[in-house]
């Protein structure tokens, strides 16, 4: 099934903005009212001037012409008050409008994104959804802060004037609307033939915005290899190829005005003419046919913007299609139902029969059945691409598998919602992301009610609180985006005060203490020996010597448990384990055992 227009789709979405909406399509139409007002002031004028006795004013009871000059005099005052007040009231109400909906639109947008699967963000690039929910969003704003005002006040432009006309002069008022026809079908062409370019425009906006994320986000590796130039390079191409859709674009809209210039001359030239004739005939008098010109001007003249307008609709509508692509968007994984109570880990976590793929047809892990005990340590050792960081991701429900269950005390994962199950388990990631913000922010970031002991308890468990006193603001040192001011270790250890400080149940260490010195990383490793009898205790590692005292380890190859047992037990056995020891303590080819 297609999907709606998108401005079906936002007058929908803006259902709870329906009153102010109204409200400010009413200052529009007033302002445009009363503006619309000074050209019938001015034909009361030239009646007053031309006919004095006999003008429309004296039929109404004001005889003298210097009180039909003051009478008018003031009315105009009133209108001119009237017109103010209501285009800053429409200012307002528009504008305050803007901002909500692309307020609401931007956040419902972010937690959107916020709700969908891992693999969605494996597909699109950090970029383009910034894109999205930054250019995409203002574009509209910008739309509504605008464009939307200039709408009303076109219609209301139109028929009032039009109803004007045909009271004034019948035989004369189809001559102003000549051109009409001519607008309107220029208009949709031109709105037909626009559409998809500014959908190009917004992809290729999208894309520079894609690739400035990855090269400011890589500018290290950039500066390391020298590669400035060719990353500038890569710059200019993007933005090459945006400048050239929006030339294809422009070329269109700049033609649009001009041709509706033309046919607004025809009518303009035709009202003028033709009035004329008839004014000075004596039949058209000459107070109305001088109004007459000048509504004609109001009429015709303010379609010279009907393109701009156009224009910024179409560009608002093409942002409009790519912020509800990104709410249209369904996640694969979906939420159990059961109460997060029923989650524990007083028994056992088993993974049963897993299969799983990231790409069809390139199995990841094959038939993987193996168990996680309760206040234990469980290892997690293999090869690189092995799986072992894949299985992590199924037990954090970040995937689900292809085959196969994941159980909490023999309930599936799946029957619970991904919120309550990830609140049981906290994660200590190799590819540590701190936000910018303090050191005690980010230790808090998964717990933000605990206290500062609390915070300073966890970062000493983790080795981190000689390091963080050192700083030059302690804990409320800024660590800057991605914690770019503190070494790999220091990274790694408040990751690791952040995980702890959550008291989750299970604590998930994938790669933890790679980046730490030999000696922080003994620290950290009697640190956590304190807590792992009332913790589960999963852990992926490299460097076997972070895992020898672990209750049960599982050597993952080629996506299959090949061994498990202790480490003492797999250092007697032949196989990968025993080959990476040896490997790891500078006696590979040895194969005795090694104790």
């Amino acid at each position: 099934m297609n999907a709606p227009p998108p401005l079906k789709r936002l007058w929908r979405y803006a259902d709870a903005y329906r009153g102010r909406i109204v409200l400010a399509s009413v200052w529009s139409f007033l302002n445009k009212a009363v503006d619309l007002a000074p050209p019938f002031l001015i034909g009361l004028a030239i009646d007053v001037v031309a006919n004095r006795g006999d003008s429309l004013l004296s039929q109404m009871g004001i005889h003298d012409p210097r009180t039909q000059i003051l009478t008018i005099a003031v009315a105009t005052f009133i209108i001119w008050a009237l017109e103010s007040l209501f285009e800053f009231l429409y200012g307002i109400a528009w504008r305050n409008l803007a901002q909500s909906i692309q307020h609401d639109l931007r956040v419902d947008a972010y937690r959107h994104l916020q709700g969908l699967d891992v693999e969605y963000f494996e597909d699109r690039s950090t970029g383009d959804l910034m894109a999205v929910l930054n250019d995409d969003v203002n574009q509209l704003e910008r739309f509504l802060d605008i464009g939307a005002n200039e709408v009303i006040q076109l219609l209301t432009t139109v028929v009032l004037i039009g109803a004007a006309f045909f009271l004034i002069a019948p035989s004369v008022a189809w001559l102003a609307f000549l051109p009409m026809p001519v607008i309107l079908g220029g208009s949709l062409l031109f709105q037909k033939r626009i559409e998809p370019r500014y959908a190009l425009v917004r992809d290729e906006a999208a894309a520079i915005n894609s690739q400035l994320a990855n090269s400011i986000g890589g500018i290290f590796t950039i500066k390391a290899f020298t590669a400035e130039d060719r990353e500038a390079d890569r710059i200019a191409e993007a933005s090459n190829r945006y400048r050239a859709a929006n030339s294809a674009a422009i070329r269109i809209s700049a033609a649009f005005t001009p041709l509706i210039r033309i046919a607004i001359l025809v009518g303009f030239t035709a009202t003028l003419v033709w009035g004329g004739f008839l004014a000075l005939d004596g039949t058209l008098n000459i107070g109305l046919y001088s109004v007459m010109v000048f509504l004609t001007q109001r009429l015709l003249w303010p379609l010279t913007r009907l393109g701009q307008t156009v224009d910024l609709y179409q560009r608002a509508m093409a942002s409009t299609k790519r912020v509800f692509g990104v709410l249209d968007s369904k996640p694969s994984i979906d939420d159990g139902d059961l109460p997060a109570s029923r989650i524990s880990v007083d028994g056992d976590i088993t993974f049963e029969n897993i299969m799983f793929s990231y790409d069809e047809g390139h199995p990841v892990l094959s038939d993987v059945s193996l168990t996680i005990s309760p206040a234990s340590t469980t290892a997690f050792v293999g090869l690189t691409g092995s799986g072992k960081t894949t299985l992590i991701k199924l037990l954090l429900r970040f995937y689900d598998p292809d085959a196969g269950s994941i159980r909490f005390d023999g309930v599936d994962i799946r029957s619970f919602a991904q919120s309550d199950l990830r609140k049981s388990m906290a994660l200590v990631s190799q590819d540590v992301f701190l936000f910018h913000g303090t050191v005690a922010e980010n230790i808090s970031f998964g717990a933000p009610d605990a206290t500062g002991e609390e915070i300073t308890e966890a970062a000493r468990t983790a080795e981190a609180h000689d390091f963080i006193a050192a700083l030059p603001n302690g804990y409320d040192t800024i660590v800057g985006e991605r914690g770019q001011k503190l070494s790999g270790g220091q990274r790694q250890r408040l990751s690791l005060a952040r995980a702890l400080l959550t008291r989750s149940p299970v604590l998930i260490l994938d790669e933890a203490t790679s980046a730490v010195d030999n000696e922080t990383e003994a620290a950290i490793q009697r640190s956590l020996a304190r807590i792992a009898h009332n913790r589960t205790m999963v852990v992926v590692a490299h460097r076997l010597s972070t895992i020898r005292s672990a209750d049960v380890i599982y050597v993952i190859d080629k996506g299959r448990v090949t061994q498990m047992g202790t480490h003492d037990d797999l250092i007697a056995a032949d196989g990968i384990y025993r080959t990476l020891w040896n490997v790891q303590t500078g006696e590979a080819g040895f194969a005795g055992r090694t104790s």
